[in-house]
């Protein structure tokens, strides 16, 4: 039980009354003439929401003058009510009880509740005196007890602490010999490093803060630990000395690079600060340690990548590689954690790009183009996706999107248009839907259909999926042209057989084979497999897992045409609601789901190349393709409609794109639109989760670095006293794993130091893949 809630039980307690010879009183009064109690009414009014003060009209604090009181537990004023049953208790600050008793020398202003006194009850020690906070804790009849000083000093810092005094557990205090240092101790949380580095952190209103007396205690124990006088001083020297990392300073800077997030604010602080002159020998970790040097280095790398934006494709991946040498180590420092640089960061994936795209895909056959890319192909799209999450505000985006299009546009042009000339001389590989064999119904088996589910994120789907524990076999699979919604994803749904292309169709939409009624909205897509035996669920619901269902998730598609290049910073976000959905069918009893999608797509930040077509030969014309009218005489290829081959509609070449400043479009004939992936997914045959295997286990100090045997970026690291429980974490914060297969985290309280605890490693979802037994600071077990 905490001080707080004793507190409040001794003030409720003054207004018991035996009902047999006694009335319920009015109310409670509680005297406090010296105002001590006075600077935690916020917090006593959470504990006693009865309570009303004695103070300025201010009714929304539940504070007025003494007959704005009479009238609140009279219940005259409106919002103002009492809990049912309570007793109002009415504080008094300024005022002691004698006041009271004297009615006839009693200031008018307090006239008002004179009379309360003997219709009510006043909360007063055994004496008759009024409760100070001294009294209170020191007090064996109606306080706690406790052993508490009563110097000048330690009275003083009693009062300051009051809040954290109020908070503290009081069989921790039992036995304890409370004295001004116990006090001090309790405002600059026993934790000297995190008291510097907040201090550091706040600048002045530390100090104003704590106080004058915690903030002489916490100046002195800086004097004797650090060398430094803090009131002397100023907070802007202590950041020298934080990025100085002299003596005992550098366990310090070990601390704030351990949880940089709990100090958002020393980053400008040390902006505020000269940086020392470095020269070119001079040791990453020392610059390092200044911001002001890592935003010179992300200037400079973004107007090296902002030059690319008129380079040659070879120039510009040299270039790339050049920087990502010189760049590479910023990652490790504590501002690429801090967000502060992004360009570092996203340097690691242009340089996949300029390595991949070093490979092109404009020759060799439809077969050799397909296993090229989906070999390794698919990562330069993947790398693209990456290096734009990585930018978090304009600048830093202007600079990687000049790199991405010097490198990757001619290179997705050129694969373009090669596929697009094999197709025309060899046929697409998609076929039409007379070549499709008919789908042959499984029982227990959901298909899933994700709208825009691109290659690439059909890899990174299946990465996570594995990694949760699932069985994953992935197929290729060809979209159905034009790479569009209304034709392609009827293409793969169990009843494409019973869809048709009857007649020449603007938007591409076919019918339904027996009634000529257009699938257009989707509602006699749904009814011709409701017919064809299969369940199609809401995006929450899991049916009846012995028979057949269909279910969709169509967001990365209209989040695509909603934000254009933007999509990149939500994909995770995307791919974890899939993975999700599918464990929710797994967990329900399904034997297996069956991964769909209809097309993927092109992005191009700063817009794809235009492709002009003029409306007056193109019936309706979409971001990548065009219904050409009937005569019309175009350059542009014309390619069969899948639902009926004797349809045609013209391609956009390469890589562009009817409608000028597009960044996201689909619809048209290239690798990244129409070379898809489905997959199907099972539970693992050995009914168990991903497996984890821990090869070490360091501490240093109170972190703990953790490699597994197997990298696995999708885990992540915890500590908890209660393995189950993740609120008993005792870490700053979990931390997922790095590609390296390491992470580390943080114990945030050192009086934990040799406890145990458990290590556990969970998932993506949540669920624990693999635990330990540790001592905390110690050795794993």
């Amino acid at each position: 039980m905490k001080v707080i809630d004793r507190l409040q039980n001794a003030v409720r307690g003054a207004a018991a009354y035996n009902p047999e010879v006694q009335v319920k009183p009015a109310c409670i009064l509680w005297p406090d003439p010296d105002r001590q109690w006075q600077a935690v009414v916020p917090q006593l009014q959470n504990a006693l929401p009865e309570m009303v003060v004695l103070g300025d009209y201010a009714p929304d604090r539940r504070t007025g003058p003494a007959i704005w009181l009479r009238c609140a537990i009279a219940g005259t004023l409106d919002g103002i009510d009492f809990p049912v049953g309570s007793v109002p208790i009415l504080y008094l600050p300024g005022v002691a009880r004698t006041d009271l008793r004297a009615v006839n020398e009693c200031p008018d202003a307090l006239k008002p509740l004179a009379e309360l006194q003997y219709r009510g009850t006043i909360w007063s020690q055994v004496s008759a005196k009024d409760w100070t906070v001294l009294a209170f804790l020191k007090s064996a009849q109606g306080g706690l007890g406790l052993e508490v000083t009563a110097d000048g000093d330690t009275r003083a810092a009693m009062i300051t602490a009051l809040n954290e005094v109020l908070e503290q557990d009081v069989s921790a205090l039992e036995g304890k010999r409370l004295d001004r240092d116990f006090f001090n101790g309790l405002l600059t949380s026993g934790d000297l490093t995190r008291d510097v580095l907040t201090w550091i952190d706040q600048g002045e209103a530390f100090a104003e803060r704590i106080g004058p007396a915690a903030w002489g205690a916490f100046s002195d124990i800086c004097v004797s630990q650090l060398g430094l006088d803090p009131r002397t001083a100023g907070f802007l020297t202590g950041a020298e000395k934080l990025a100085g990392r002299e003596g005992q300073w550098c366990a310090v800077w070990e601390r704030f690079c351990e949880a940089p997030h709990r100090y958002p604010n020393i980053p400008d602080t040390l902006r505020k600060c000269q940086m020392p002159s470095f020269d070119l020998l001079s040791d990453i970790s020392t610059k390092g340690a200044w911001p002001q040097w890592n935003d010179a280095e992300e200037e400079a790398l973004r107007q090296k990548l902002l030059e690319l934006e008129t380079a040659t494709d070879a120039h510009a991946r040299t270039t790339v590689l050049e920087l990502e040498e010189a760049h590479a180590d910023r990652r490790a420092l504590v501002w690429a954690e801090m967000g502060q640089a992004p360009l570092a960061k996203a340097l690691k994936y242009l340089a996949d790009l300029a390595e991949i795209t070093k490979q092109s895909l404009a020759g060799g056959t439809l077969d050799d183009v397909q296993g090229a890319y989906t070999e390794n192909g698919w990562k330069a799209d993947d790398a693209v996706l990456s290096a734009l999450q990585e930018t978090n505000t304009d600048a830093s985006a202007a600079s990687v999107i000049a790199a991405l299009r010097s490198i990757y546009l001619p290179w997705a042009e050129a694969s373009a248009r090669h596929v697009q000339t094999l197709v025309e001389s060899e046929g697409y590989p998609g076929g039409t839907v007379a070549s499709k064999p008919k789908a042959s119904q499984t029982d227990s088996e959901c298909i899933l259909f994700v709208d825009g589910l691109r290659f690439d994120l059909g890899k990174r789907l299946s990465a996570s999926l594995e990694n949760a524990g699932m069985e994953v076999t992935e197929t290729p699979a060809w979209s159905a042209l034009p790479s569009v919604t209304s034709t392609a994803k009827p293409a793969v749904s169990p009843v494409l057989h019973e869809i048709e292309g009857r007649d020449q169709s603007e938007e591409f939409d076919p019918s339904v084979a027996a009634s000529g009624q257009s699938l257009r909205g989707g509602h006699h897509l749904k009814k011709l497999m409701v017919n064809a035996g299969y369940q199609v669920l809401p995006r929450n619901e899991v049916g009846d897992p012995a028979g057949m269902a269909w279910t969709e998730l169509g967001d990365i598609d209209h989040e695509g045409h909603q934000r254009g290049w933007k999509l990149a910073r939500y994909l995770d976000v995307l791919i974890a609601e899939a993975k999700n959905r599918v464990a929710q069918l797994l967990e329900a009893g399904w034997k297996s789901v069956q991964i769909v999608t209809d097309h993927g797509w092109l992005m191009m930040p700063g817009g794809l190349p235009k492709t002009e077509l003029s409306s007056a030969l193109s019936v309706n014309k979409w971001g990548r393709c065009a219904a050409i009218k009937p005569g019309a005489k175009i350059d542009t290829p014309l390619f069969p409609w899948f639902w009926n081959p004797s349809h045609h509609f013209a391609l956009a070449n390469g890589i562009g794109c009817f409608r000028l400043g597009q960044e996201y479009t689909h619809g048209g004939l290239s690798l990244q639109e129409c070379l898809t992936i489905h997959l199907q997914v099972k539970p693992s045959s050995n009914g168990k989760g991903t497996n984890v295997e821990i090869s070490d286990v360091v501490w240093k100090g109170l972190r703990c670095t953790v490699v597994l045997a197997v990298p696995n970026e999708t885990l992540t690291l915890d500590i908890r006293q209660k393995p189950a429980d993740p609120g008993s974490t005792v870490v700053v914060r979990p931390k997922p794993f790095a590609a390296s297969g390491s992470a580390s985290v943080v114990v945030e309280d050192e009086d934990l130091e040799g406890t145990k605890a458990t290590l556990v490693i969970v998932d993506g979802l949540g669920a624990t893949v693999g635990q330990v037994t540790i001592d905390i600071g110690g050795e794993g077990k």
